[in-house]
């Protein structure tokens, strides 16, 4: 997860400024009804960035331990939570937490499973869930497909992203059921949108880890293009894309 974790410098302001919260009463609904998620449960957001999912947990009533390898994510969580007794923000990875064996009920993830080495990572939360414990991964933002908005954005991204990162970023999501295989899966998809100002959209790349934050020249190519971008699907001065959250839960076969 190294390379990840350097990618995301210089972007935690933009991130929890910019980036799409989770809706707390949909994401809470599903995991009560399929994982019988209650107050008491102990939870390890891994990934946690500046900790938009344990938001979602400490709403819930949970003691939450926020995993995150990059420093200014970290310092960006605890910041943004100063004061929450039920949160603990820790350095670690997915592969690594450094928390206790059988220590929580559930493990959380956001929008990170795309960076683990996903083997070493299920293996680690089966390491510190306590038996018959659940993995949740939420995935929440804008889709990758669908509307011409959309497309147009992801082509863009794209052509900014290196090879070597295109090769890391493959469809993990869709390995989900077979970590599960023996075990319980469940799934679901709710689409929506979001408006975007100027702003906002450009708030929002400088969140991703695409944005060539460390070439002023890349930058203002980037910036250009998507600018004419918004031009091109703006009306009344926002540009408006389809978003997807994508609930996952799993638990893994009894030994």
């Amino acid at each position: 997860m190294q390379g990840a974790t350097e990618r995301f410098s210089g972007r935690a302001e933009a991130y929890a400024r910019y980036r799409e919260r989770y809706d707390a009463g949909i994401v809470l609904a599903r995991l009560r009804e399929w994982t019988g998620l209650t107050p008491e449960w102990v939870v390890a957001d891994v990934g946690a960035g500046t900790g938009m999912l344990s938001e979602v947990f400490l709403a819930n009533g949970n003691r939450v331990m926020a995993v995150e390898p990059n420093a200014e994510m970290r310092e960006a969580c605890a910041r943004l939570h100063a004061g929450e007794p039920r949160l603990e923000v820790r350095n670690g990875t997915a592969e690594a937490t450094g928390l206790a064996d059988r220590s929580v009920e559930m493990v959380s993830v956001g929008r990170a499973l795309h960076w683990f080495d996903l083997d070493a990572a299920m293996r680690e939360f089966r390491r510190v869930l306590k038996p018959r414990g659940w993995v949740a991964v939420v995935a929440c933002g804008w889709d990758d497909k669908g509307r011409a908005e959309n497309v147009a954005l992801t082509e863009l991204f794209r052509s900014h992203m290196p090879v070597e990162m295109m090769k890391q970023l493959g469809d993990v999501y869709a390995r989900l059921p077979e970590m599960f295989a023996g075990g319980e899966y469940r799934h679901e998809e709710i689409a929506g949108e979001m408006q975007l100002g100027w702003d906002e959209l450009w708030g929002l790349a400088m969140s991703m880890s695409v944005a060539p934050l460390e070439d002023a020249a890349r930058l203002a190519e980037f910036e250009g293009a998507l600018r004419a971008l918004f031009v091109r699907f703006e009306c009344g001065g926002v540009a408006t894309f389809g978003t997807r959250c994508w609930i996952n839960v799993g638990r893994f076969r009894s030994a």
